[in-house]
Protein backbone atom coordinates (compact mmCIF):
# COMPACT_ATOMS: atom_id res chain seq x y z
CA UNK A 1 0.00 0.00 0.00
CA UNK A 2 1.34 3.49 -1.02
CA UNK A 3 0.93 6.67 1.31
CA UNK A 4 1.02 9.71 -0.52
CA UNK A 5 2.08 12.77 1.57
CA UNK A 6 2.40 16.35 0.30
CA UNK A 7 6.36 17.68 0.07
CA UNK A 8 7.16 19.78 3.05
CA UNK A 9 9.74 22.04 3.77
CA UNK A 10 12.61 20.66 6.47
CA UNK A 11 12.24 24.03 8.49
CA UNK A 12 8.31 23.50 8.55
CA UNK A 13 9.02 19.70 10.09
CA UNK A 14 8.99 19.33 13.78
CA UNK A 15 11.29 16.16 13.99
CA UNK A 16 12.62 15.41 10.59
CA UNK A 17 14.81 12.96 11.65
CA UNK A 18 11.76 10.97 12.77
CA UNK A 19 10.85 11.22 8.60
CA UNK A 20 14.05 9.13 7.84
CA UNK A 21 14.48 5.62 7.20
CA UNK A 22 18.37 4.51 8.17
CA UNK A 23 18.67 4.31 4.27
CA UNK A 24 17.37 7.72 3.12
CA UNK A 25 19.53 9.05 6.29
CA UNK A 26 22.65 7.60 4.56
CA UNK A 27 21.81 9.00 1.51
CA UNK A 28 21.32 12.50 2.83
CA UNK A 29 24.41 12.55 5.02
CA UNK A 30 26.41 11.80 2.08
CA UNK A 31 24.24 13.77 -0.25
CA UNK A 32 23.67 11.07 -2.68
CA UNK A 33 20.10 12.07 -2.77
CA UNK A 34 21.15 14.78 -4.97
CA UNK A 35 22.44 12.61 -7.86
CA UNK A 36 18.86 12.89 -9.67
CA UNK A 37 19.80 16.43 -10.17
CA UNK A 38 22.58 16.31 -12.62
CA UNK A 39 19.76 14.78 -15.51
CA UNK A 40 18.18 18.70 -14.53
CA UNK A 41 21.45 20.32 -15.15
CA UNK A 42 22.38 18.49 -18.13
CA UNK A 43 18.60 19.01 -19.49
CA UNK A 44 19.61 22.71 -18.59
CA UNK A 45 16.74 23.58 -15.92
CA UNK A 46 19.53 23.43 -13.57
CA UNK A 47 23.06 24.36 -12.62
CA UNK A 48 25.91 23.32 -10.84
CA UNK A 49 25.97 26.39 -8.60
CA UNK A 50 23.34 28.62 -7.43
CA UNK A 51 20.17 28.93 -4.87
CA UNK A 52 18.86 25.68 -4.48
CA UNK A 53 15.31 25.26 -5.73
CA UNK A 54 12.29 26.12 -3.70
CA UNK A 55 9.33 23.45 -2.89
CA UNK A 56 6.25 24.96 -4.45
CA UNK A 57 5.15 25.64 -0.98
CA UNK A 58 8.12 27.56 0.45
CA UNK A 59 5.98 31.10 -0.19
CA UNK A 60 8.29 32.55 2.35
CA UNK A 61 11.65 31.70 0.48
CA UNK A 62 10.31 32.69 -2.56
CA UNK A 63 8.99 35.95 -1.48
CA UNK A 64 12.23 36.93 -0.31
CA UNK A 65 14.33 35.82 -3.07
CA UNK A 66 11.81 37.97 -5.46
CA UNK A 67 12.54 40.88 -3.42
CA UNK A 68 16.53 40.13 -3.39
CA UNK A 69 16.65 39.33 -7.30
CA UNK A 70 17.78 36.14 -6.66
CA UNK A 71 14.56 34.38 -8.57
CA UNK A 72 16.53 34.96 -11.98
CA UNK A 73 19.35 32.79 -10.78
CA UNK A 74 19.29 29.12 -12.34
CA UNK A 75 18.41 27.21 -9.32
CA UNK A 76 22.12 24.87 -8.36
CA UNK A 77 22.93 21.63 -7.45
CA UNK A 78 25.03 23.70 -4.71
CA UNK A 79 25.43 27.14 -3.40
CA UNK A 80 27.15 29.42 -1.39
CA UNK A 81 24.52 29.03 1.35
CA UNK A 82 24.39 25.37 1.42
CA UNK A 83 28.68 25.81 2.15
CA UNK A 84 27.91 28.04 5.07
CA UNK A 85 25.06 25.98 6.37
CA UNK A 86 23.03 24.02 4.77
CA UNK A 87 19.92 23.10 6.81
CA UNK A 88 21.30 24.75 9.61
CA UNK A 89 20.60 28.49 7.89
CA UNK A 90 16.91 29.95 8.74
CA UNK A 91 15.15 31.10 5.68
CA UNK A 92 16.40 34.82 5.51
CA UNK A 93 20.18 33.60 5.79
CA UNK A 94 19.81 31.27 3.27
CA UNK A 95 18.28 34.47 1.06
CA UNK A 96 21.36 36.70 2.42
CA UNK A 97 23.60 34.38 0.92
CA UNK A 98 21.59 33.37 -1.97
CA UNK A 99 21.87 37.65 -2.44
CA UNK A 100 25.39 37.39 -2.14
CA UNK A 101 26.06 34.77 -4.49
CA UNK A 102 24.34 37.36 -6.86
CA UNK A 103 26.40 40.08 -6.50
CA UNK A 104 29.37 37.46 -6.39
CA UNK A 105 28.77 35.18 -9.20
CA UNK A 106 31.57 34.60 -11.50
CA UNK A 107 33.70 31.69 -12.91
CA UNK A 108 36.05 31.55 -9.80
CA UNK A 109 33.46 31.98 -7.13
CA UNK A 110 31.73 28.81 -8.58
CA UNK A 111 34.69 26.80 -8.66
CA UNK A 112 35.60 27.90 -5.03
CA UNK A 113 31.63 26.80 -4.26
CA UNK A 114 32.05 23.70 -6.19
CA UNK A 115 35.60 22.90 -3.89
CA UNK A 116 34.12 23.83 -1.13
CA UNK A 117 31.31 21.28 -1.71
CA UNK A 118 33.13 18.48 -2.17
CA UNK A 119 34.77 19.40 1.19
CA UNK A 120 31.44 19.74 2.90
CA UNK A 121 30.24 16.37 1.48
CA UNK A 122 32.81 14.71 2.88
CA UNK A 123 32.98 15.80 5.99
CA UNK A 124 29.27 15.85 6.25
CA UNK A 125 29.18 19.16 7.35
CA UNK A 126 25.65 20.78 7.77
CA UNK A 127 23.39 18.60 7.69
CA UNK A 128 21.21 18.34 10.60
CA UNK A 129 18.90 15.47 9.57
Amino acid sequence: MRVDTPAVATHLLTDARSRLTPIGGFLRRTSLDELPQLWCVLRGDMSFVGPRPALFNQDDLVTLRTEQGVHQLLPGVTGWAQINGRDELSIADKVRLDAEYLRRRSIWFDLRILMLTVRRVVRSEGVSH
